[in-house]
């Protein structure tokens, strides 16, 4: 609520005193605005002057005649006393309400605007006339009664007519503010696909080569003696070109209507199929039209006896070394963002973890292996290897995605069609470099 001071309702006083009879304000300072009031300011402002002068001459001659009663006579009779009291409490009150006239004129002047608006929208406007805090002020019994006072002390006054952001009020002017970018689902990390060797194709199925035999026969041979004969054999094995594909259908009121729209579906499109190709990656069962995928192909975790196997820090060690003695080195290590947090959590006997300083932050590694935590694989499944020598990934076709009314009754329902489509094939020609394994402790 809005609070009025005896400074800031100077302005309102004036009508107030006039009323009242205490001050004889000029006839175009108080009552309804006049439509020329803005142009007379300076000719209203001099009448005011003039008055408070013509106030000021009686004030100072009564207080002449009052000096000389009390030189002559020792003391002040009833009548000149209260001649004196009635002068010097309308100069004050004048005085007072001078000071604040300059901001009652511009308050005028704004009320003829207003006025000039109103009159110019033809006088529209619904239910009972609307009140100013001004108009609402000058009319107040409080301030009315402070003016009969004397306008001694303070005023406080509290204006119904106070602007707020309801409606019929500020509020009109108040709009939201629109933020037109849309707040989509988090996306997963897809990090599996980098750790492979990547190449492209340009057929439907990719052939290569696996050795499948080695006979070492190599040993110390004698001048003249007979050389061992060692054996070497391959076999041709194959890799064909899968696609993953998918389609969604939107009206052709949407697509007009909203610009982004067309944009944001070719994202979340080309994200699935992305989405796709990680989970084909790691666990594809190479059924169908499946992708034989790294935990497909990977060997079985086995421990070497005699060694601990009794924390999961433990476990993975055993599958680096299960890795090295097949003659591979570990690269990196994958395994769900759960069990690497357990890893982490991990501490001494004095409480102190195991990892370092959590403050500190760096690339996730273990055993000189990078990690890389994923919710493709699930909790409690880990793998190591040395990816870039396990597989290779053949893209045949990139992320393409289309859109077109030539699909079902779509012409006739005004439909769309959107397609995304990827093809490509991975050959796992290493599966003896992966490890895979559990977290399953007897």
């Amino acid at each position: 609520m809005k609070m009025m001071t005896k400074s800031a309702a100077s302005a309102a006083a004036i009508i107030a005193a006039a009323s009242a009879g205490a001050i004889r304000v000029p006839a175009g300072v108080v009552g309804t605005p006049r439509m020329d009031a803005a142009g007379n300011v300076e000719k209203l402002l001099g009448e005011v002057k003039s008055e408070l002068a013509r106030v000021g001459d009686e004030v100072r001659q009564t207080a002449e005649d009052a000096l000389k009663q009390a030189k002559s006579a020792g003391d002040l009779n009833a009548e000149t006393k209260e001649k004196a009291d009635k002068a010097l409490a309308e100069f004050n009150g004048l005085s007072g309400a001078l000071m604040k006239l300059e901001g009652k004129l511009e308050a005028l002047e704004t009320r003829n605007l207003d006025l000039e608006q109103t009159v110019a929208a033809g006088g529209r406007g619904g239910g009972a006339p609307s009140q100013t805090v001004g108009q609402e002020l000058a009319g107040s019994d409080e301030l009315k009664a402070w003016v009969t006072g004397g306008l001694n002390g303070n005023l406080v006054l509290k204006p119904k007519a106070a602007i707020t952001s309801v409606g019929g009020s500020g509020g009109g002017l108040i709009w939201p503010t629109e933020d037109r970018t849309p707040v989509n689902m988090a996306r997963q990390r897809l990090p599996i696909r980098a750790l492979l060797m990547q190449a492209t194709t340009d057929s439907d199925v990719v052939k290569y080569a696996k050795q499948t035999l080695r006979t070492n026969a190599a040993a110390m041979v004698a001048e003249e003696g007979t050389m061992p004969e060692s054996a070497y054999g391959w076999t041709q094995a194959e890799a064909n070109v899968r696609k993953i594909a998918h389609v969604t259908n939107i009206s052709d009121e949407a697509l007009a209507d909203a610009g982004q729209l067309e944009s944001a579906i070719d994202g979340e499109m080309r994200y699935g199929l992305d989405l796709e190709e990680e989970a084909q990656i790691l666990a594809g069962d190479g059924t169908g039209q499946n992708l034989s995928g790294l935990v497909t192909e990977a060997t079985a975790f086995s421990a070497a006896a005699g060694l601990p196997d009794t924390t999961r820090i433990d476990r993975l060690r055993l599958g680096m070394l299960q890795l090295a003695l097949a003659n591979y080195a570990t690269t990196g290590i994958t395994l769900n963002p759960i069990d690497w947090a357990a890893i982490e959590l991990l501490k001494d006997t004095t409480g102190r973890y195991i990892f370092g300083d959590p403050n500190v932050s760096k690339t996730p590694m273990l055993w000189g292996a990078d990690v890389v935590p994923t919710v493709t694989h699930s909790a409690g499944e880990w793998m190591v290897g040395n990816f870039m020598m396990a597989a290779t990934l053949y893209d045949r076709q990139a992320a393409e995605v289309q859109i077109s009314s030539e699909h079902g009754t779509n012409f006739v329902e005004g439909m769309k069609t959107m397609r995304a489509i990827k093809r490509l094939a991975m050959a796992v020609k290493r599966g003896s470099a992966l490890v895979t394994g559990d977290f399953t402790f007897a």
